[in-house]
């Protein structure tokens, strides 16, 4: 299907999101792909992991980009070779890609109950605001991890523990936005944090202005 929502959070960032109905050969028809690229995605496993990849590959051509336009550094941290800000994140049958001229990050994640059960390995502080009997428990745990996932492709600094080094603050669900830090050697750093939900998936996103 053609592109399934697009947001523009300001002048410098578009958000691009696409839902995955089509078969790996209708998804490969149109895209051309780098050597490289071709190779990584014949050698994945899984049907869904491919179609993903396809996906943003779709994403990059909306974008006006083509999959030669972009690389990975030794990190696994995606670049596009204008210098452009660029995120990448897909999950089941939805992917995103986040460009702008700010550094960004984002997330999708299906919400799904078995959250709840490694919850204690990604929050701490937030622990003290979340009502495990609430309905929404599931969709604010997500959200947490969406947000977090989000500042750490943002951070691009590898290893940092979810739950040590990130925390959110207090939000509802129907927000839509919330503030987060990253607390990294003695240093707090501030972030304001979008989110949306759709067909029982959230989004997350967050963009550096420094």
């Amino acid at each position: 299907m053609p592109c399934y929502k697009t947001i523009n959070p300001n002048s410098q960032t578009t958000v691009k999101i696409w839902k995955i109905s089509e078969s790996y050969n209708d998804l490969m028809q149109p895209i051309r792909l780098t050597p490289e690229s071709l190779k990584r995605v014949s050698g994945m496993k899984s049907d869904m992991h491919q179609r993903g990849f396809l996906s943003v590959r779709h994403l990059l051509a909306e974008f006006g980009y083509e999959d030669a336009d972009l690389f990975y550094d030794e990190h696994g941290k995606p670049h596009l070779k204008d210098g452009k800000h660029i995120s990448i994140t897909h999950s089941f049958n939805f992917s995103a890609v986040i460009i702008s001229d700010l550094i960004v990050g984002i997330d999708v994640e299906k919400q799904r109950d078995k959250i709840a059960i490694i919850a204690h390995k990604f929050i701490d502080y937030e622990f003290d605001y979340l009502n495990k009997d609430a309905a929404d428990y599931v969709k604010k745990l997500t959200t947490i991890w969406c947000v977090k996932e989000s500042l750490y492709k943002l951070f691009a600094t590898p290893g940092l523990s979810f739950r040590n080094y990130f925390l959110v603050i207090p939000f509802n669900v129907n927000d839509n936005e919330t503030v987060a830090w990253i607390d990294y050697k003695n240093r707090k750093h501030r972030y304001n944090i979008h989110f949306l939900e759709f067909e029982g998936f959230t989004c997350a996103y967050a963009m550096s202005y420094k």
